[in-house]
């Protein structure tokens, strides 16, 4: 008997086809990818299986029972977790209260706290993290909070569990232990569904795959009948020869010095210059301090040594609002919880930080010029979206990042700050992200970027810099730079000594 089975599934909003008669089934004792480009539906689907949504035609059967579950409880009753990427905990909680939320052990109408952490330890050692039950989830890095979460759908003892982007905040360490469970799983019967965009995943770790486009079924196969090419081509519905578009261009004179920065999370002074016209990547393991480095130079965190200049004017920023005024600009890594207002439009989202310029009186927001200025911005980077009015959490990952630079094309920008800005995207969303950067680049605007995927930097980066704990490590060319020598140098001390 087959464990899922969607059937003709169709979801509706106003405006938008969602999903258009998707039928497909999971395997017992498989991982089944489902790809597609950002807005192709995998996510609609995955809230349909957890419960979250209802669809307006077709169903879902679990164990060959039609099923129409009403909530994430009904979803869970029936063996059913679904692990998102954007998390679903609660940050001032302990690690322990959030795996057994809704289920905590109790004597006597009490939560027993010693059965609670003896229980949330045992759930940790399974997945191999060394975390301390008692922590606040909110206290925890970005990649640890990911595994609470993986950790949390195992607690429930789930027989089909759906992986949306699971390794996008997760280091090497921790991905090679996600598949280690998730072969566990599989070995144990259960059913795998795998969202992601990283195609060495897919064909590393699934068996099947679907392939959604615009709310369709393209095709399901098994993976060792398809080649890579294939498979993007099946995505986005032409080819993609060259991702990067990556052309040489003029440099210009220094657009960002920073000279001796230090302050939380790096471990020694950091210096380094970076042209107009120029794309400097940052590549590092999780943990290195790039992330850090850049909340610094944005103001976003406290310097405790140190400054920046932007194209020759002091940018000591004590705030975001003093980097922006410098011309210096961030698209940060946690986009749903740093980049956008979620409940607020596409035209508010893009409008945020200009409008300031663009007010009469210095009260009254110009209608006209924020209507203009979305439609610009909307048709120039090609948001998916139904109107300029939509709520912005209502658009996928790709197009909810193309809305942030779109803000940003909207002022005056010497410096742009770019987090991991292409994580949880599509490869066809990727592609036209790189565009946008070359584009800038050309412009004469200095592009910093953060990634943790070595193609991606050796891609689109003129120089690269290493970080290693804490601290750059090394600053190479293009012409110079391979994946061994990153990875060396991006290596703690010990461990590339041993290798």
């Amino acid at each position: 008997m087959t464990p899922l089975q969607f059937d003709r599934v169709s979801l509706e909003f106003p405006g938008v086809k969602a999903l258009q008669e998707v039928s497909f089934e999971v395997r017992a004792g498989s991982v089944h990818a489902l790809m597609g480009e950002n807005g192709a539906g995998k996510s609609t689907l995955l809230k349909i299986l957890s419960g979250a949504y209802r669809p307006s035609a077709g169903s879902l059967a679990i164990d060959g029972q039609p099923r129409a579950f009403q909530s994430a409880a009904d979803a869970l009753a029936a063996g059913v977790a679904v692990i998102y990427q954007e998390l679903h905990l609660v940050p001032e909680m302990s690690v322990a209260e959030n795996l057994f939320l809704g289920h905590l052990p109790q004597r006597a109408g009490l939560v027993n706290r010693r059965e609670l952490a003896a229980a949330a330890q045992r759930q940790l050692d399974l997945i191999g993290e060394s975390i301390d039950p008692a922590t606040k989830v909110g206290r925890l890095p970005l990649a640890q909070r990911q595994m609470v979460e993986i950790a949390k759908a195992l607690t429930r003892g789930a027989r089909i569990i759906a992986f949306d982007e699971p390794t996008s905040s997760l280091s090497d360490r921790e991905v090679r232990r996600l598949f280690a469970i998730i072969r566990d799983l599989k070995s144990r019967g259960c059913a795998i569904l795998y969202v992601s965009h990283r195609m060495e995943e897919i064909f590393a770790l699934c068996d099947r795959i679907t392939i959604l486009r615009d709310g369709r079924h393209v095709e399901t196969a098994a993976l060792d009948t398809l080649s890579r090419d294939t498979v993007v081509q099946r995505m986005v519905g032409r080819e993609l020869a060259d991702i990067y578009h990556y052309t040489p261009r003029p440099h210009g004179a220094n657009a960002l010095v920073v000279e001796g920065l230090l302050g939380p999370g790096l471990a020694e002074p950091c210096t380094f210059t970076a042209a107009a016209g120029e794309i400097l990547g940052f590549f590092g393991l999780v943990g290195a301090g790039r992330t850090e480095l850049l909340k610094l130079i944005y103001g976003a965190a406290t310097r405790t040594a140190g400054r920046v200049r932007a194209a020759d004017v002091s940018c000591d920023a004590q705030s975001p609002r003093d980097a922006i005024a410098a011309g210096v600009v961030l698209c940060p890594e946690d986009r749903k919880k740093e980049g956008i207002v979620p409940v607020r439009s596409v035209l508010e989202n893009i409008n945020l930080s200009a409008r300031r310029r663009h007010t009469r009186a210095r009260i009254l927001v110009d209608e006209t010029w924020e209507q203009a200025n979305a439609r610009q911005r909307i048709e120039q980077l090609r948001v998916r979206t139904p109107s300029a009015r939509q709520l912005i959490r209502n658009l996928s990952g790709g197009n909810q990042q193309k809305v942030i630079l779109g803000r940003w094309l909207s002022e005056t920008v010497k410096v742009i700050l770019l987090d991991e800005p292409t994580r949880g995207i599509d490869i066809g969303a990727k592609s036209e992200i790189y565009t946008i950067m070359q584009d800038l680049a050309r412009a004469g605007v200095c592009v910093i970027l953060v990634s943790s995927e070595l193609p991606e930097v050796l891609g689109v980066a003129d120089r690269i810099a290493v970080m290693r704990q804490g601290r750059i490590a090394a600053i190479l060319d293009r012409r110079e730079a391979t994946e061994e020598k990153l990875l060396r140098l991006a290596l703690p001390l010990e461990t590339a000594k041993s290798s």
